[in-house]
């Protein structure tokens, strides 16, 4: 197919998509459909049902994927004992002084769930579950609220170990502990800035922030620190089970609904309803992310079919752009890539033919690999298909246009990450240099 009928098939799956989830059709289903209608444009017959088929049992057999509904049912557990409350009462004291108070907990949990779930799914409905009826009750604006957790719940795959970062590392031939390594100094950069945007927000916007709490001493600040004592047991629990070797980043989920469990029976909210309660709320939760899942699998597999990723990466090549052109260039082109597809898509699709553009650029492919892990970052926050989007709306029962106008900031926040390590590519190479010399 030449040019003009790939802008073609992609505008009018574009606008099939955008009308279906406008008119209230379920998102997993508005993206079958799409995928359907794109594969419907491929010469050759191809066999639309069994690859529908094969694609779903891929999706859904996949070990990595095990994690989620274990790190949901560990949020679902959570969110039913006082964790929640003693999170938040146990955090308050010290971060009172700070423009925005409690909404940089959004911040701050993202960053240390993200560390041990690799996903961004799981990071986002884990600490969605807990925070957002907290903030609610307290009085914090809910705009800012659902934005931080968009944005913030990124970070599941940018800070290692992540599944993402490991797809990159073998699709690019590089070291998957240099990726690792490489991701570290970035995720601090870009919780700098939510913070940041947060704290400046907070400053523009007195009238929408709740009453200030009253000022404690030392000696209660320390007090209430104590309800931190179970959260930090579970983080510490989770984290040495992975770097004992005692379990794969995917079974330490497995160990953080045992530290839920055990969580709940210490604190006496683990009843019989509770658990079945906990056990249902994460099978729909489950359930609707596994069909998006599905749905946006087999809309990437019938873009690839369609010959729109590859095509648009040579089109970019065929310009033979300076290295900051080709980068701003990509950016665009990724930006544009993450509306339809998922972020594992874009990478396994795109780097056959946009990693030779980068080495003769003269860039890092491990730098190149925390930038395209950013990417999918602002792709997951991107309207029509940003998964953390989905996720939000669900848990908030807001409309999707409301979320992603929301995370909007949040957006731009991480592009502005983006052009930071393409100006200051140190903070990327920095901890990879220093741990593989030469």
């Amino acid at each position: 197919m030449d040019t003009l009928q790939l802008v073609e098939i992609a505008g009018v799956v574009l606008v099939v998509l955008l009308a279906l989830l406008a008119s209230g059709v379920w998102i997993g289903i508005a993206l079958l459909v799409c995928g359907w209608i794109a594969m419907l444009f491929v010469p050759g017959g191809i066999p639309i049902g069994s690859v529908l088929a094969t694609n779903s049992w891929s999706n859904s057999a996949s070990w990595s994927l095990a994690a989620l509904p274990l790190f949901i049912w560990m949020g679902e557990i959570l969110f039913r004992t006082r964790l929640s409350e003693e999170m938040f009462r146990g955090l308050a004291p010290w971060l009172g002084w700070l423009p925005g108070r409690l909404m940089h907990v959004n911040v701050i949990g993202c960053g240390l769930f993200g560390s041990i779930s690799g996903s961004s799914a799981a990071t986002t409905a884990m600490i969605a579950k807990i925070a957002l009826p907290e903030l609610k009750k307290r009085g914090y604006d809910e705009m800012v609220s659902l934005g931080s957790l968009a944005g913030a719940g990124t970070l599941g795959i940018l800070i290692p170990p992540s599944i993402t970062m490991v797809v990159y590392a073998v699709a690019a031939n590089v070291s998957i502990i240099q990726i690792f390594l490489a991701g570290f100094l970035p995720s601090a950069v870009v919780m700098v800035l939510y913070s940041g945007y947060i704290a400046i927000w907070a400053l523009m916007n007195p009238d929408k922030m709740p009453p200030a709490p009253p000022k404690m001493t030392l000696k209660q600040k320390l007090s209430e620190s104590v309800n931190l004592i179970p959260v930090m047991l579970l983080i510490v629990l989770v984290f040495a089970t992975l770097l004992l070797g005692w379990a794969t980043a995917t079974e330490c989920a497995a160990w953080g609904v045992l530290g839920s469990l055990g969580i709940a029976a210490w604190s006496g909210t683990l009843t019989r309803s509770a658990f079945w309660e906990s056990v249902m709320g994460a099978t729909r939760l489950t359930c609707m992310i596994m069909l998006i899942l599905t749905g946006a699998g087999f809309m990437s597999i019938a873009m690839g079919y369609t010959g729109i990723p590859n095509a648009l990466a040579a089109w970019v090549d065929s310009f033979h752009l300076s290295p900051y052109a080709l980068i701003t260039v990509l950016t665009i082109m990724y930006i544009l890539l993450g509306a339809a597809l998922d972020g594992l898509s874009m990478i396994v699709l795109t780097t056959v033919v946009v990693l030779p553009m980068i080495q003769q650029a003269g860039f890092d492919l491990v730098w190149f690999g925390i930038f395209l892990v950013l990417i999918v970052e602002m792709a997951e926050v991107s309207p029509p298909v940003g998964f953390n989007l989905f996720v939000l709306q669900t848990m908030s029962g807001r409309d999707s246009l409301t979320v992603a106008r929301a995370a909007l900031p949040f957006f731009f926040l991480l592009m502005a990450t983006v052009a930071i390590i393409t100006i200051f590519p140190e903070i990327v190479m920095v901890l990879p240099r220093m741990a593989f010399p030469g």
